[in-house]
């Protein structure tokens, strides 16, 4: 069941008696790391309001943002990483079924998906064939598994990433988020209240899947991944489709007091945490439950993670109205309990007692851990990094290469399978901009989405790991216009015991608060997953970051290559110093040199403050026609990529070597498109920025760069081939 002897020892003090089986395999996934968060607790008091809500009213299902208008934008991120690696066509599709409830729950409408994936390489040559083949199915079916479900359950997938390193062989990072629109005099609350009000079974029925999910993703993959299939859960997309109309719905009645989604720990998880948020108690019989198989014990049926199943409290004498609505839908919904005032939850099946206990045991009592921390030598050996060393490469071919690089190349092989369209507010989509931009019904306003990380960076220098993934989400969004407004955070690690891995998840959480509140996006919502790891060790450290920018007029957004031929300018953070030449933790060293090594550049917060107000200034005023930021793969790479549009030729600023220049990856560096030279320069002085006049757009075709004597050129169909079929030629059989 994933608990120590002290946990047991601890559970018998508490209870002071011997738990019942149904009680025990409670306790064990409500203290699960993925329930309990006992090791990342006392780190994630970094976050401002996270510390608040723990101390204070403790935290709903996902965040609330106030976008004015009386609206409000909930959105938060889920990782099904375990359930993927072991069957990744359902443990992609739960993952992203499991995040829309979340958002449901709040009495928001979901209207966007997006993804975060990690897999070992998939190239020919870099592993055993064996391996080699392993992360391709991974890949193709997790995408699969997302494709299938938010296909069919009208959320448009409009936003991801995907990336490739050898450390996510045997354990893939699978991160689903969910953002969704509600009114704010709307908003749900998952804490049960009234004493005698009924308790009510929504969505389909319970089945013998995902039981001891939580426990299963609380632990370390090993051999037996094949037996452990039972714990992954089983999606019915369009069943969700039903149950979103049906909830949304039943809420406008009135008729509901509280909602909540049975995720992780199913009937545990929602009983439980109803009954202690709301301070009461709840009298559950079982025997009333939907279920599939009839023979289902009381302990199946309280740690079932089946798929698509909501618990409600609704106002006594008004559960009819809310049974009318699902039963409309052709969905079940059953009254199983009631709520009561001995705080207590009492849990019955076949009229015998299966558990009797207080919930504040399993919610406010988790024991909480705090490892050693231990500064790996790795990266002491990597401050001494030089760049002037590295041997000459051939620049030409350099860039080719790294527009092939799966962690660059056009993910179209990706996005084309899911349908980004649906409910047709999309406004910007995959590989139109930094950036996706949606123009939600009822306001003018547009939310720019955006999820982003980059594990190379995170694990040499994680602390500016962390730093780095909020100012690059925050600069994407900015890119489109839109002003960064909150984030939502996705946090991927090893085994906490080890010291060097709660070093590394301190020091990037410790980055990513710091950031945040220099940027004054908020973490408002997140999760957390360790336990990565296989037989190769643990995953690199993988923090993600979720980004909601918000657009004051959508018609304004803005993508990352201009419509019509125009001027091309560099605008950038004059103070940053890069003591490494933006090569530390590069992509060109890990793809032309095969070196991870270095430290990333650690951004100048206030100053990236500055380039994304003059970002969003310029947006609005008409300044700025389109915007591009320099990441991976540094200048060269982003002028490549808004060469494939239409040509570009630029001459770029100097740098300490030619490959500096070239693919050194600065933080706070944007391309942006202007017509006007005099109104850009007075933005950039305005905001006290650089800016540099690089070249032309949609002046012939190809990439045509100069630096310092050096002329280089690529044709538009050398450009397209390595950056559009990286993907489809290994992946398309």
């Amino acid at each position: 069941m994933g608990l120590n002897a002290d946990e047991y020892a601890l559970i018998l003090t508490l209870l002071g008696r011997e738990p019942s089986y149904t009680e025990l395999g409670m306790f064990a996934v409500m203290w699960s790391e993925h329930c309990g968060y006992k090791y990342s607790r006392p780190v994630l008091a970094y976050f401002k309001q996270y510390k608040e809500a723990m101390e204070g009213d403790g935290l709903e299902n996902a965040g609330i943002v106030d976008i004015g208008e009386g609206l409000g934008v909930t959105m938060k991120v889920e990782s099904h990483n375990h359930p993927s690696a072991v069957e990744p066509y359902q443990g992609a599709a739960t993952g992203v079924g499991g995040i829309i409830r979340d958002i449901l729950t709040m009495g928001a409408r979901p209207i966007a998906g997006l993804n975060s994936l990690r897999f070992g390489p998939i190239r020919d040559g870099e592993g055993e064939p064996s391996v080699i083949e392993r992360n391709r199915y991974l890949f193709e079916h997790v995408v699969a598994g997302i494709a299938g479900y938010g296909n069919c359950v009208g959320v448009p997938t409009v936003a991801g990433e995907v990336n490739f390193h050898p450390r996510y062989s045997g354990n893939p990072l699978v991160n689903a988020m969910c953002v969704g629109v509600l009114r704010l005099d709307e908003v749900t609350t998952a804490g049960a209240t009234g004493t005698g009000n009924p308790v009510i079974y929504l969505g389909s029925a319970t089945g013998k899947d995902g039981i001891h999910g939580a426990t299963f993703a609380s632990d370390a993959l090993g051999e037996d991944n094949e037996a452990k299939r039972p714990n992954v859960q089983i999606g019915d997309p369009f069943a969700e489709k039903l149950l979103i109309e049906a909830t949304l719905e039943a809420l406008k009645t009135g008729a509901i007091v509280a909602i909540q989604d049975m995720g992780a720990a199913g009937l545990t998880c929602s009983t439980i945490e109803m009954a202690s948020k709301g301070e009461v108690g709840m009298t559950v019989d079982l025997d009333l439950v939907p279920m599939r198989e009839d023979d289902m014990t009381g302990y199946e049926l309280m740690l079932s993670e089946s798929q698509e199943r909501m618990l409600c409290v609704a106002e006594k004498g008004r559960e009819g109205e809310v049974l009318d609505v699902f039963r409309k839908w052709g969905l079940k919904a059953e009254v199983i309990g009631h709520v009561t005032d001995d705080g207590i939850v009492t849990v019955t099946r076949h009229g015998r007692i299966e558990a009797q206990v207080d919930p504040k045991l399993l919610t406010d009592h988790c024991p909480v851990y705090k490892s050693r921390i231990e500064e790996p030598e790795y990266f002491r050996r990597a401050a001494n990094f030089d760049p002037s060393q590295l041997p000459e490469v051939d620049l030409r071919a350099a860039l080719l290469k790294l527009l092939s690089s799966p962690d660059v190349a056009s993910k179209r092989w990706v996005f084309e399978q899911y349908d980004q369209q649906v409910q047709t507010q999309t406004s910007l989509a995959f590989g139109a901009g930094d950036a996706a931009v949606l123009a939600p019904r009822g306001t003018k306003k547009g939310l720019a989405l955006k999820i982003d990380g980059n594990a190379r960076q995170a694990y040499l220098h994680p602390y500016r790991g962390g730093l780095l993934a909020v100012v690059e989400a925050a600069r994407n969004v900015a890119c489109t216009g839109a002003k960064p407004t909150a984030v939502t955070d996705g946090l991927n690690f090893g085994n906490p015991t080890y010291p060097h891995v709660y070093w590394q998840f301190d020091r990037a959480v410790k980055g990513i608060a710091d950031a945040a509140e220099a940027m004054g996006t908020p973490v408002i919502s997140g999760n957390v997953s360790f336990y990565n790891e296989s037989d190769l060790g643990e995953v690199p450290p993988t923090p993600l970051i979720g980004m909601l920018g918000i657009l004051e007029d959508v018609n304004q957004r803005v993508g990352l290559a201009p419509q019509s031929p125009t001027n091309l300018f560099l605008l950038e953070i004059a103070e940053l110093e890069a003591g490494q030449a933006g090569l530390g933790a590069s992509l060109f060293l890990s793809e032309l040199h095969d070196r991870e090594d270095g430290y990333p550049e650690a951004p100048f917060l206030d100053g990236e403050r500055r380039i994304q107000q003059a970002l969003v200034d310029g947006v609005a005023a008409g300044v700025i026609l389109s915007a591009h930021d320099s990441s991976e793969g540094g200048l060269a790479v982003a002028l490549a990529e808004i060469a494939l549009h239409s040509g570009v030729s630029a001459a770029l600023p100097e740098g300490p070597t030619l490959a500096a220049a070239l693919f050194g990856e600065i933080p706070g560096r944007v391309v942006v498109g202007a017509s006007d030279a005099s109104k850009i320069e007075s933005l950039a002085t305005h905001h006290q920025l650089r800016l540099t006049r690089l070249g032309t757009y949609g002046s012939g075709e190809g990439l045509r760069l100069t630096l310092g004597g050096l002329d280089l050129a690529w044709s538009s169909e050398e450009l397209r081939t390595a950056y559009e079929s990286a993907i489809p030629q290994v992946m398309i059989h």
